[in-house]
């Protein structure tokens, strides 16, 4: 993408485009390496699922309501459907190569805006490396990172909301209106806080306000979000009291730490950019904008999350806001780094950001110790739960119902793969997954509650409990541990280490 000529708050052009692009594709493949890929992993049972049914719409005849009406608001896996069928991928490589655009259009929008605040390369590269390699630090209280391990919108929307920043730094808000609508429709959510935080930028830039687009806000008028406005219900609450990000009164203190210490560290190093000489660039209307989102979006998070009468508005999840703030912070932070200590020493970089890589690469290491860290298409699994799952792709029935322990995401050596969206077939809810969508989605909370309750006790299970699912819910498959011996009425065709696969009759 070329770069706009040059004004008051933009950086000269310090090296060829080509050398720029080259650089940002060896970090986004140094990205991908540190953080690992695992499709289906966590909310990818959602996501990928919700793709397959778009490509096959006979997949899970029994349970797609579980992503269906989610994905009503989001374009999402139409718009990656849509592109297997143009291209004529298959599904797996084409996900892959989504995943690692949008980590290469993150740190290309990271790069973007950084060269608008700082003046030296070694600030712009060291910017966009801090960023590379945190990818997947834990975000306080919120329960996500700054990228997944898998494609997910919010990691296509933040791509998308970052450009819109750099098109209010460089004053064309027509086109950052139509790139924040782009994001609104892959993730409204996400988009929101786009939004919130380009008006504090256009505000602390002085445009005046005529010029304001209002495009992004229109694009609600016309999702289909009613369900989220559904009355709460016993089965809501039971399904809301497994977010832990729900309720920011039960985090912890360092959880709030991780919410007020960047906020000081922006008010700091706002004053100190007063005080000092001012360098013509864009990076004190961005630290200030940064400064005044945090406080608006915190005071603006507290007032719907802690009041028990407005529950229903939490599945908006507004502390989300804190994946915008920390990115930007440490893009800041990076800057900071590169122009103050990195510099062009060699050594410091290495010393500095090598253990950093490290530490992030062993951690991905220890939370998916039983997975290959770089799950790619045509390598057979090493994971028993995925070679499972995979077997019951190739040899179930389509319109197969399974059911397993509510909790096998947990179980060892199973990493938080889904069920759904590996094995591409049906299955009873699970506690873990599930639930969050049934907060999300009021109507559902009673049948997950209901499916979720009739597999309590799943390694304790007797003939007569396998036969209550067949009879109430269908199921005609289960998955049980090798401890579980086969009941009566059930054959076992696969045996895999600690699983065996069984067909009720």
């Amino acid at each position: 993408m070329s770069e706009p000529p040059q004004n008051s708050s933009r950086a000269p052009v310090d090296n060829s485009s080509i050398t720029n692009l080259s650089l940002l594709v060896l970090l986004t493949v140094f990205a991908v390496v540190i953080m690992g890929y695992h499709p289906g992993l966590e909310d990818d049972a959602f996501y990928l699922a919700a793709i397959k049914r778009n490509l096959n719409p006979a997949l899970f005849p029994h349970d797609a309501e579980f992503f269906r009406l989610q994905f009503q608001a989001t374009i999402f896996d139409k718009l990656i459907a849509f592109s297997i069928r143009l291209t004529h991928l298959p599904l797996p490589w084409m996900v892959l190569l989504w995943q690692i655009i949008a980590i290469f259009f993150v740190l290309h929008g990271c790069w973007r805006i950084n060269r608008r605040c700082f003046t030296q390369p070694a600030a712009h590269w060291a910017s966009v490396t801090t960023i590379a390699i945190l990818l997947t630090l834990p975000l306080p209280g919120i329960a996500i990172s700054l990228a997944d391990q898998y494609l997910h919108p919010r990691t296509l929307a933040t791509a998308a909301i970052l450009a819109a920043i750099v098109a209010v730094l460089d004053r064309r808000l027509w086109f950052a209106g139509l790139l924040l609508a782009i994001a609104f429709s892959i993730h409204a959510i996400m988009a929101c806080f786009g939004i919130s935080f380009c008006a504090f930028l256009f505000w602390n830039q002085r445009v005046p306000l005529h010029r304001r687009s209002s495009l992004p806000f229109a694009a609600a008028v016309f999702l289909p979000l009613g369900w989220i406005f559904e009355p709460a219900s016993g089965a809501w609450r039971q399904a809301a009291a497994t977010r832990g990000f729900y309720f920011p009164a039960r985090w912890h203190w360092y959880e709030w730490l991780g919410v007020c210490a960047p906020l000081v560290f922006l008010y700091c190093y706002k004053k100190w950019l007063t005080l000092g000489e001012q360098e013509n660039t864009a990076l004190p209307s961005l630290v200030s904008a940064l400064l005044y989102f945090g406080i608006f979006q915190t005071a603006i998070g507290l007032m719907i999350m802690l009041p028990p009468s407005l529950e229903r508005l939490r599945p908006f999840e507004p502390m989300r806001y804190l994946h915008l703030l920390y990115l930007l912070f440490f893009l800041i932070a990076g800057g900071l780094l590169g122009r103050h200590l990195l510099d062009r020493r060699i050594y410091r970089w290495l010393l500095l950001l090598v253990p950093l890589g490290a530490a992030m690469f062993y951690a991905q290491r220890q939370m998916y110790p039983a997975s290959a860290h770089l799950e790619l298409p045509g390598i057979p699994p090493q994971n028993a739960w995925l070679q499972t799952f995979a077997w019951i792709r190739e040899n179930t029935p389509v319109d197969s119902l399974f059911a397993l322990n509510p909790h096998y995401m947990t179980s060892p050596g199973e990493d938080y793969h889904g069920f759904r969206a590996l094995a591409e077939r049906s299955v009873l809810a699970d506690y873990e997954k599930d639930a969050g969508m049934a907060a999300r989605v009021p109507r559902l909370a009673p049948r997950w509650l209901r499916e979720v309750n009739a597999q309590s006790g799943w390694q304790n299970f007797q003939a007569a409990d396998f036969q209550r699912l067949k009879n109430e819910f269908g199921v005609t498959w289960v998955i049980l541990y090798a401890q579980q011996e086969p009941r009566e009425a059930m054959t076992c065709p696969y045996q895999n280490g600690p699983l065996q696969v069984c067909r009720l009759y």
